[in-house]
């Protein structure tokens, strides 16, 4: 081999392997491909790739995770998402305006948006987290959507971000008054404020298992009644809303005695 062909060898290898580091820290952990397909499924192209790998990133995974775009992607939600009440539906008031938004931005809203857009596979989790079943977890793949959202706006604009919302959202906008329908909690209140009554206290009285599959037992009270109920679920809201289900008839029928 001649020493020029050794060189134009070496060049070669040198070249390929820079190549390989660049990619591999572009991706940390995820492959041009796979960054380019998801990127497709969002219907956006991302200036700077890290942004979205750090979206990604549970923080069982690293500890440039995605808690701070979550934490931004949170806040330009709720402004995207009542912009687009606003201009939807011109005729209602605040009270359901904000009603129509606690639903499109709730937890479980957004869990389903993360299942069509596919994000579960192209999370980042820790070895503990994969190996429980994190990248189904709705409160993971919530989290994930809020966080590409702020890595949206910190690459783009609030009117980027707009538009992509507007494709993930689908006609959930368009179609969320039809889904009010108010919840135990929401008529136990009413039914106590129609007598005049105090509003149930509820209280978390026992938290079990391991941080990713908690059990919460609360309590549900109605001092002037001398009414108690408690309910377990796997989050307190459900739990809290378990214990109001189970109220409102028994306090309905005490009402009525």
């Amino acid at each position: 081999m001649t020493s020029k062909t050794a060189k134009r060898t070496a060049s070669k290898s040198v070249n390929s392997t820079v190549r390989q580091l660049k990619k591999k820290k572009q991706s940390k952990g995820l492959s041009s491909d796979q960054i380019d397909k998801l990127q497709r499924i969002l219907c956006y192209q991302f200036n700077n790739q890290s942004l979205l790998v750090s979206a990604l990133s549970h923080r069982s995974y690293a500890s440039n995770n995605n808690e701070r775009l979550e934490f931004l992607g949170d806040s330009v939600l709720g402004f995207v998402v009542s912009e687009l009440l606003y201009q939807t539906y011109p005729d209602d008031n605040e009270g359901k305006l904000s009603r129509y938004r606690s639903i499109l931005v709730r937890g479980e809203t957004l869990a389903e948006i993360a299942k069509e857009l596919q994000i579960g596979e192209y999370l980042l989790l820790g070895a503990g987290e994969l190996k429980s079943g994190g990248f189904r977890r709705h409160s993971i793949l919530a989290d994930a959507v809020e966080a590409i959202i702020g890595a949206i706006l910190l690459d783009s604009n609030l009117v980027q971000v707009k538009q992509c919302l507007k494709l993930w959202y689908k006609d959930r906008i368009d179609i969320v008054h039809q889904k009010i329908i108010k919840d135990p909690k929401s008529r136990l209140q009413e039914l106590l404020q129609s007598r005049k009554l105090s509003l149930p206290q509820y209280k978390v009285v026992k938290i079990e298992g391991k941080e990713h599959e908690q059990s919460f037992t609360v309590e549900c009270k109605i001092k002037e009644l001398d009414l108690v109920f408690i309910e377990k679920g796997n989050s307190r809201r459900i739990a809290e809303q378990k214990t109001a289900e189970k109220a409102y008839p028994k306090v309905t029928n005490k009402l009525s005695a």
